[in-house]
């Protein structure tokens, strides 16, 4: 998953996009923990500490359900609704911020610029997710195709419309669908006497 740790574009709606799918991955693992969370933040540009807790890793899990449901959306009319739903009760009034003066100006619609991780994680998303969709016009984000992944990612840029989260995943599964167009398939009947009884295996 791309990060985007440049300063001018660090909180632009791509770049927490992109933060937002990498929590809703991590936290998906039960076993994700603080550590793996605080490095998710970290590497998304959140300065240090960026510390969580173990409650807050709870917390925050339960709203990466929510964010997925989004990115999961078949069409842009899903995925507006269910962003609506998510904005009318996790956002507050649109301000701007630069967190005085250590940041660039970007947008909050979370209570403070010092919120809790949780209601910022669900604000920021949710924000983000519907700046996609209005530039898009289509569901912001996928989930990955492949049976054995499940992450989701951001779908923005121009080009063919992608169905996996990463090159990993779309070789896999590729290699997968060769293979199994090279199993030979038994033939019809085959095992079968002719007169229609099972064929004795021993």
């Amino acid at each position: 998953m791309p990060v985007l740790p440049d300063r001018s574009t660090r909180h632009s709606a791509v770049a927490m996009a992109l933060r937002t799918a990498a929590l809703v991955n991590a936290l998906a693992d039960p076993t994700a923990g603080p550590r793996e969370v605080t490095a998710v933040l970290l590497a998304h540009g959140e300065p240090p500490p960026a510390a969580v807790t173990d409650e807050e890793v709870t917390l925050l899990r339960g709203a990466a359900a929510h964010l997925r449901e989004v990115f999961a959306a078949g069409s842009a009319d899903e995925a507006a609704a269910l962003l609506n739903s998510l904005l009318a009760a996790h956002t507050g009034p649109l301000r701007l911020t630069s967190h005085g003066g250590s940041a660039p100006w970007h947008p909050h619609a979370d209570a403070d610029d010092v919120a809790p991780w949780t209601p910022w994680f669900l604000a920021s998303g949710c924000l983000a997710l519907t700046f996609l969709l209005w530039d898009r016009q289509a569901p912001p984000g996928r989930t990955c195709a492949s049976p054995a992944c499940g992450n989701v990612f951001v779908a923005h840029g121009s080009g063919p419309e992608r169905r996996y989260c990463s090159r990993r995943c779309a070789t896999r599964e590729r290699v997968a669908a060769h293979r199994r167009s090279r199993t030979p398939t038994a033939a019809p009947g085959a095992g079968r006497h002719p007169a229609g009884g099972v064929a004795d295996a021993t």
